[in-house]
C-alpha cells in the first residue's frame, strides 16, 4: 500500500499555513479580520472532516488506495459541491489534452456540446456544417447517454469528452437519446474546417443577408467583418444574424464583434464576486443596417450577450425561442502539478437590461415550431421552410415598407 503523506494531512498543513498568513495580513483590521476568521473556521471544519475520513480509510480499508485517483476525485467533488455548475477540475492528463486541442489543428466529429444537469448527459447544441457528425445524422438536442458503451452517469462530463476526442481516421462511438429512443453512432474523426461564420443572400429578398455565427472564437471577428463586406458588395441593406445553437465563446471575441456592429457607448458590464463592475465600450463606427437575431434554447453565453446587447441598443429584435440562460464567464487556472480548475468568476451583463443567468432571454417574436421542424437540424433547413427565419424576414420587410 502506498504510504505517502495522506490527503488529509497535507491539507491540514496547508490550512495551518493559510491561517498564519491570514492572521498576519488582517490583524488590526477588525471587521475584515472577523470575516476571515469566520471563513477560516468553516474551512478548518471542512479540512478536519476530510482528514478524519481519510484517516479512517487508511486504517480500515482492505484495498489499496490510488493516491492520484483519490486527489482527483476529492477535487472534482469539491468543485461539484460548490454549486458552480460551469466549474470543473481537470487532472494533469485532461488539462494537457485541453491545451493540446487549443493549439492543434481541429480534428473531431464536429459537434458543440454542453452538460445537461437535468439528464446527467451531454447535450449536442450544434452540429457543424460539412462535418462527420452531420453526415451521420447527429442533431442538436440529442442527449449523449453512452460513450463507447459506457453510461454518462459513470463516466462524467470530462472523461466522456476525452473519449469522444481522438486522432484523425479513428472512430468515436456514442449512443444518443432522441424522442425517447436510443440511437447508436460510430463516427470517423476527421479534420474539421474551423469556420464560425457562414453567410448568404436570401434567395427571395436580395436586400437581406443571412449571417450564421456558430460560436465566438478568435477567428470570428475577422470572419464576420469579411462576410458583411461581401454581403454589402452584393447590395444587402438588412441583416439577419442566426445564433441558434451557438454555445458562446471568448469574451475578447464577442467584445470585438459588438464594437464593430455598434456605435460609441457601453457594450458589456463585467461584475466580479465582490460586485465590482468593469464596463467595456465601443467606438463611434458601426454597421448601420436594420437587424434581426434568431435564437433558440441552445443559444448560450456569449451568443446570448450578442443578442441582448443588440436589443439594448435598439438595433435588433429577437426571434425564436427562449435562450439557454448562461450569463457567467469561467477562468481556467493551472495548478502547480499540471492540473487545472475552471472557476465561474464573473457575471457578463448587457449595458442596460438585467442578467439572463438562469432565466435566458425572451424573444420579441416567439415562434413555436412543429415537431417535424424541431427535430431537423438548422443546417439542413432551407430558407423557405425555416419558420423562424421566415418570421424575421417578414418583420424586416414590414418594418421597412
Amino acid at each position: 500500500m502506498n504510504k505517502k503523506i495522506s490527503v488529509g494531512a497535507a491539507i491540514v498543513v496547508v490550512a495551518l499555513s493559510v491561517l498564519i498568513t491570514f492572521q498576519l495580513t488582517y490583524i488590526g483590521v477588525n471587521n475584515k479580520y472577523e470575516k476571515v476568521l469566520s471563513e477560516l473556521k468553516d474551512t478548518q471544519l471542512l479540512y478536519d472532516k476530510l482528514a478524519s475520513v481519510d484517516a479512517l480509510y487508511r486504517s480500515s480499508y482492505i484495498g489499496d488506495i490510488d493516491e492520484t485517483a483519490l486527489v482527483d476525485s476529492v477535487l472534482k467533488g469539491y468543485v461539484d459541491g460548490t454549486g458552480d455548475k460551469y466549474g470543473a477540475y481537470y487532472n494533469k492528463d485532461e488539462f494537457a489534452q485541453i491545451v493540446k486541442d487549443s493549439n492543434a489543428e481541429l480534428v473531431g466529429i464536429g459537434i458543440n456540446v454542453i452538460y445537461d444537469y437535468e439528464y446527467s448527459a451531454i447535450r449536442i447544441i450544434n452540429v457543424m456544417p460539412d462535418s462527420p457528425a452531420l453526415e451521420a445524422g447527429a442533431m442538436p438536442g440529442d442527449l449523449i447517454a453512452y460513450v463507447s458503451g459506457q453510461p454518462m452517469t459513470e463516466l462524467g462530463y470530462s472523461s466522456a469528452l476525452s473519449m469522444l476526442r481522438g486522432e484523425e481516421k479513428t472512430f468515436a462511438e456514442m449512443t444518443v437519446l432522441r424522442d425517447g429512443k436510443l440511437i447508436d453512432f460510430k463516427i470517423e474523426r476527421r479534420k474539421i474546417t474551423d469556420y464560425t461564420v457562414y453567410s448568404h443572400v436570401h434567395p427571395d429578398n436580395a436586400d437581406i443577408g443571412i449571417v450564421q455565427i456558430l460560436e465566438f472564437d478568435d477567428s470570428t471577428p475577422l470572419q464576420l467583418k469579411a462576410a458583411l463586406r461581401e454581403l454589402e458588395a452584393k447590395g444587402v441593406s438588412k441583416l439577419v444574424f442566426d445564433v441558434r445553437n451557438n454555445p458562446g465563446g471568448y469574451l475578447d471575441s464577442i467584445k470585438d464583434v459588438l464594437d464593430y456592429l455598434l456605435p460609441e457607448g457601453a457594450i458589456i458590464r463585467i461584475q466580479d464576486a465582490a460586485g465590482k463592475e468593469e464596463v467595456l465600450t465601443s467606438d463611434a463606427s458601426q454597421v448601420d443596417m436594420p437587424m434581426m437575431v434568431l435564437v433558440n434554447g441552445n443559444t448560450a453565453s456569449a451568443a446570448e450577450l450578442f443578442a441582448s446587447v443588440l436589443r439594448d441598443y435598439g438595433k435588433a429584435k429577437l426571434v425564436g425561442e427562449t435562450t439557454y440562460g448562461k450569463g457567467t464567464t469561467q477562468t481556467m487556472m493551472p495548478l502547480y502539478d499540471g492540473s487545472a480548475v475552471s472557476v465561474s468568476q464573473n457575471l457578463c451583463l448587457p449595458p442596460i437590461s438585467e442578467s439572463y443567468e438562469g432565466v435566458g432571454l425572451e424573444p420579441d417574436i416567439k415562434i413555436e415550431l412543429p415537431d417535424d421542424i424541431t427535430n431537423k437540424s438548422v443546417f439542413l433547413l432551407g430558407d423557405s421552410e425555416d419558420l423562424v427565419l421566415i418570421a424575421a424576414v417578414n418583420e424586416l420587410t414590414k418594418e421597412n415598407n
